[in-house]
């Protein structure tokens, strides 16, 4: 059977969201999966049909690193890959291309020491410069360097409740995307007494044992019976008998929230700062997002900010726990003026090109161009005509040369863009 590798070296929620290519490729072929060590253990238990080829890409001591990196390398050229699909572009991505013939890998590869990006992932880098018209799910994006991907719906379940009680997710990696304890609180409170008073799950890792407490201290005394905080107390097999049947769950944008939408438990997000639900949303139908849209979001996380973090501010508000509130009755929506002007809320759907988001309360400046580049993408991939009479004005999508490339000509080189 044809062999196809993916290297996937991001962390926990890239490897969730690489789902859509993965599934695709094992379709037809035999899939095998790089993945950082730590990972490994998540991967096996999300993707069992594929063969695992742990790295050390993230930590450890330099001198063990070399030993494990060294066999695992020995052990990957040693398969015949009709296809490598190399998801990343650090430097342990770089070395690992370099085992494979060029023509074979697709994503980021090397040549004759210079390092190279597929068609498709330089539109990705033109389209990211201005981020916010990301106009495609980091999911989607992966999955199209396949030139026929399975079709969205078949991908996760659709969002529904499980009857188990509520998660929630206490922060991601970086603290600035996240809700401070004493904002996230009410929200709890509000979902609590929203749906009758369930169980409360608290999930995360070690480091957020301290702030689980702390949240509690903020939640009336009647609620604590109903609290378990399993942060740090979960590995991966138990993360996902955690998030499984939950009515819903709270969280930043976390592989956490990702594997709960794989899972089709509903999720109710905050993303903000760096956060920007176009690129990493959770993905499926029927998910709600609480998105920060002040002027400079969305930031880089790497940079420190200067402006007090005040895409936090809405979220702070009285009139957004109101709004919070609304979504939980059957069918609700919160009331127009009583969302902050600094919050859009949105619902997530699939299309035809994958997840996308519908507004369902709030102003969105840019949602006409993004649509336009979205309508172009669609055309580019061979999936629709694009009828969209902004399109022509979307931005810098295509260059000159994209023109004179029959591989980047829509529609007849759309098996070739990758």
């Amino acid at each position: 059977m044809t062999q196809a590798l993916v290297i996937q070296l991001a962390r926990f929620g890239d490897l969730v969201q690489t789902k859509r290519l993965l599934l695709s490729l094992a379709a037809e072929w035999s899939i095998h999966l790089c993945v950082d060590r730590s990972l490994a253990p998540l991967a096996r238990m999300l993707y069992p049909q594929a063969t695992l080829h742990p790295v050390a890409a993230h930590s450890g001591d330099l001198t063990e690193v070399a030993d494990f990196n060294r066999t695992a390398f020995a052990r990957l050229a040693a398969e015949k890959f009709s296809c490598v699909y190399n998801l990343n572009h650090s430097p342990l991505n770089r070395a690992l291309a370099r085992l494979f013939p060029a023509e074979t890998v697709r994503g980021h590869s090397m040549d004759k020491g210079q390092a190279l990006r597929s068609p498709w992932v330089d539109l990705a880098f033109r389209w990211t410069g201005q981020r916010r018209l990301s106009p495609l799910n980091l999911a989607d994006f992966w999955a199209f360097l396949h030139p026929s991907p399975l079709a969205p719906h078949t991908i996760n379940p659709p969002a529904r409740p499980g009857g188990k009680g509520i998660g929630v997710i206490l922060a991601g990696r970086e603290a600035r995307r996240s809700l401070p304890v004493h904002i996230l609180a009410p929200c709890v409170r509000v979902a609590f007494e929203s749906l009758d008073g369930p169980d409360i799950y608290l999930l995360g890792t070690q480091s957020e044992r301290a702030p689980a407490r702390r949240l509690t201290r903020h939640l009336p005394s009647a609620m604590l019976d109903k609290v378990q905080n399993l942060c740090g107390k979960t590995d991966w097999a138990d993360l996902n008998d955690a998030l499984e049947d939950l009515d819903c769950v709270l969280s930043p944008d976390t592989g956490t929230m990702h594997l709960a939408a794989h899972l089709g438990v509903p999720v109710q997000a905050f993303f903000l700062s760096s956060a920007w639900c176009h690129e990493t949303g959770p993905y499926g139908e029927g998910h709600l997002v609480w998105q920060a849209n002040t002027d400079c979001l969305p930031c880089l996380e790497s940079d420190p900010c200067t402006l007090g973090v005040r895409c936090l501010a809405g979220f702070a508000q009285h009139s957004f726990l109101s709004a919070f509130a609304k979504t939980f009755d059957t069918g609700g929506l919160p009331d127009a003026q009583s969302l902050p002007p600094q919050i859009l809320h949105m619902e997530s759907e699939l299309d035809v090109l994958g997840s996308t988001w519908n507004i369902r309360l709030g102003n969105d400046p840019c949602g006409a161009q993004r649509n336009a580049l979205r309508a172009l993408l669609g055309e580019y991939l061979g999936l629709a005509a694009c009828r969209n009479e902004q399109a022509l004005a979307a931005g810098p999508l295509y260059q000159e040369k994209d023109w004179m490339l029959t591989r980047l000509a829509p529609p007849s080189g759309v098996r070739e863009y990758c």
